[in-house]
């Protein structure tokens, strides 16, 4: 499977008086959070909440900032997350996207909305 890629809005869901940021992100079903870069927080001007233990792909654990509340929108549907705040590229991770009820079309490389609900999200809480 090659990169998907998506674009998504962001915007500090305390300030809404800061403009959103709009972002090409790397979609990645194996990661748990969204990930932002320091450039995307000092933007929204996001306060760090914590900070927090991430394990690298490489078995390296770093400490990072846990950063929010941060408002995502990707098409039609929007959730309200928080983010750690690493690396240069925006990677959203499962954790948005099931929130979304976002699918992942591996063999088109395209996120899309759940085909089954097209209009309202939906999910699982059982």
């Amino acid at each position: 499977m090659g990169i998907v890629v998506a674009n998504i809005k962001l915007s500090n869901a305390r300030d809404l008086t800061l403009k959103p940021v709009e972002t090409h992100c790397i979609v990645d079903i194996g990661a748990t959070y969204l990930c932002i870069p320091q450039q995307v927080a000092l933007q929204l001007k996001l306060e760090e909440l914590q900070k927090r233990d991430v394990k690298l792909a490489n078995g390296h654990i770093i400490e990072v900032s846990y950063v929010g509340p941060i408002k995502l929108e990707f098409e039609d549907r929007s959730c309200y997350v928080g983010a750690m705040v690493m690396g240069d590229t925006v990677l959203l991770g499962a954790i948005p996207m099931e929130d979304m009820d976002l699918v992942v079309h591996p063999k088109l490389l395209k996120l899309s909305v759940h085909p089954e609900r097209p209009n309202i999200a939906g999910g699982l809480a059982m």
